[in-house]
């Protein structure tokens, strides 16, 4: 049955894909033959919207498939360096005016979470959606204490849908996987999709929303950078999130923030001080960036401060993600092509027998170019998909930990670059990873150290007399116990070895008994066999005594 649906929606994709008329936008010389003559066959499938423009059509056919093509529109959406401007200005309505549902099925569904009536809850609600995105949509709403707020609601039926398109993108990865192994063995498709799939089912569960944005909140409180609405658990569901309403100017709308006199300058490289902060500092972060979850403060346009939403992807690193980035970061910015090579290897993340210097080469080759250049000139996303073809020849493994943060990267670099070309990305990041390197691994890595430990240290004090006693106590117990094991060692050794002796006296005696009898002795060759039962008894008594 679950083989017949993801048939069925593979079907409905394609027959998107061609009532739209998005194969007609594939260049003719990628066109294989197989794929051209696979379009004549199904001939009852025409693009039924031939008067809409190309970014429209493209548009319109992610929102019918749903959430999960949506969220792919939204990523390329940020990125206006690698698409054509038509393509960009309709994938960017994608980021909060995707369709709404009906208010009444929102009110409905807050007060079953809720367990009751709206007007008991809140003074004010509006039926109409602020904004619509693909998992859910946003209304307002007033506190019975005044404080206005936003109410975001999952779409009904929604997780039914996404389970069906990760259900399919898993069988792909794995019949890839299987098809085509030596690839698969780096580009980990299964690891990949499993990595997606775990980051949407955590979007749609806004309690975990809720409390990634609580966490967000407090790493930032009172920062001039960064600020991030309040939270209202009480009122908070896995379907249902509220939270204050904030006022600010869209990041995507230019137009306003240099209307209101903002530093665009500043506000661009705060945006990379607030990622790599995130990365770096805190180990969390925000890993859906898009220009709909991010807004900039009416108040002070010249000392700018963003403001994030919508948190319900959020991504962490452990220490060894962090170093390694860190130090791969510094290398890339200090132009040491070898040490990233070396740092590959030392990972795994290439096989130990791959030649650094043919690596560090290659390496070169692809970053040499882009430095000391302004951002409006190079593009990040070049530069990976440079290094991903570098990959290919190095058998690099694709590490689905670190897929969000390389999306979250994208992300902040589209939107540096709309609000301000000349930014320099890597200049502007390498003093804090320098910092960062420096608490890591310098003295201030010791201060560090002793500062976090300090509470338990002072905890474990008052206990310390009574801790060296008791060591110096078992210490002694200790060398006692092994002292007396020593000797029982010392008189098993030897009465082993005199045991072997009479044993081996016993087979002397026997032999010669043996050869006594033959000879006709018998009166001494009955002593000697005798002797040799009381010897081989004394011997064998040593050697089994424990």
């Amino acid at each position: 049955m679950r083989k017949l649906r993801e048939l069925l929606r593979l079907y409905k994709i394609g027959k998107t894909i061609f009532t739209y008329g998005l194969d007609e936008l594939i260049p003719a010389r990628l066109q294989v033959w197989p794929a051209r003559w696979a379009r004549k066959g199904i001939f009852w499938l025409k693009n039924q919207h031939p008067e809409l423009s190309r970014g429209k059509r493209i548009r319109l056919a992610l929102e019918s498939l749903g959430p999960v093509f949506i969220k792919f529109g939204q990523m390329l959406s940020t990125r206006r360096d690698l698409l054509p401007p038509d393509i960009a200005e309709e994938l960017a309505l994608l980021q909060d005016r995707v369709p709404s549902f009906d208010g009444r099925l929102a009110r409905k569904q807050i007060e079953t979470s809720l367990h009751a009536k709206i007007e008991t809850l809140f003074d004010q609600f509006d039926e109409v959606p602020l904004a619509s995105a693909s998992i859910a949509q946003v209304h307002t709403a007033r506190l019975k204490t005044g404080q206005e707020i936003v109410i975001k609601v999952i779409r009904p039926d929604i997780e039914r849908v996404i389970t069906a398109d990760v259900s399919l993108m898993h069988s792909m990865a794995s019949l890839i996987a299987r098809l085509v192994p030596e690839r698969s063995s780096r580009l980990r498709p299964v690891e990949v999709v499993e990595e997606y799939r775990k980051t949407l089912f955590d979007e749609l569960n806004l309690l975990r929303e809720a409390a990634n944005a609580i966490q967000l909140r407090r790493n930032f409180e009172g920062s001039r950078t960064l600020y991030v609405p309040e939270i209202y658990p009480s009122y908070c569901h896995e379907n249902v999130l509220v939270m204050e309403r904030i006022y600010g100017i869209p990041v995507s709308d230019i137009e306003a923030l240099e209307a209101n006199g903002t530093d665009m300058k500043l506000l661009a490289e705060r945006g990379v001080e607030v990622f790599f902060t995130q990365v770096f500092r805190d180990s969390f972060f925000h890993a859906d960036m898009h220009p709909g979850n991010i807004f900039v403060s009416y108040e002070h346009p010249q000392d700018p401060q963003w403001i994030g939403i919508d948190c319900g992807i959020v991504g962490t690193l452990n220490r060894d993600d962090k170093r390694y980035l860190a130090e791969n970061f510094l290398a890339f910015f200090n132009r040491d092509y070898r040490k990233v090579a070396e740092l590959h290897v030392e990972s795994g993340w290439v096989p130990a027998d791959t030649k650094v210097e043919e690596f560090e080469s290659a390496i070169r080759t692809v970053l040499e170019p882009i430095f000391e250049k302004p951002l409006s000139e190079i593009s990040f996303g070049h530069v990976l998909l440079n290094l991903f073809n570098t990959a290919r020849r190095f058998n690099m493994a694709v590490q689905p930990q670190l897929v969000l943060l390389q999306k979250t990267l994208l992300y902040v670099e589209g939107v540096g670059r709309q609000l301000y070309p000349q930014l320099d990305l890597w200049k502007t990041a390498k003093p804090f990873l320098e910092d960062w390197m420096q608490q890591q691994v310098g003295y201030k890595a010791v201060i560090n150290a002793v500062r976090e430990n300090a509470p338990f240290w002072a905890e474990k004090l008052p206990d310390l007399p009574e801790l060296v006693y008791d060591s110096l106590r078992q210490a002694k117990l200790h060398n006692r116990q092994l002292q007396r094991l020593y000797e029982q060692y010392s008189r098993h050794h030897k009465s082993q070895g005199q045991g072997n002796f009479l044993l081996v006296m016993g087979a002397s005696l026997l032999l010669g008994s043996v050869l006594l009898l033959g000879m006709e002795e018998t009166s001494w060759a009955v002593t000697g066999l005798g002797i040799t039962l009381v010897v081989w008894l004394l011997g064998w008594s040593r050697v089994s005594a424990r």
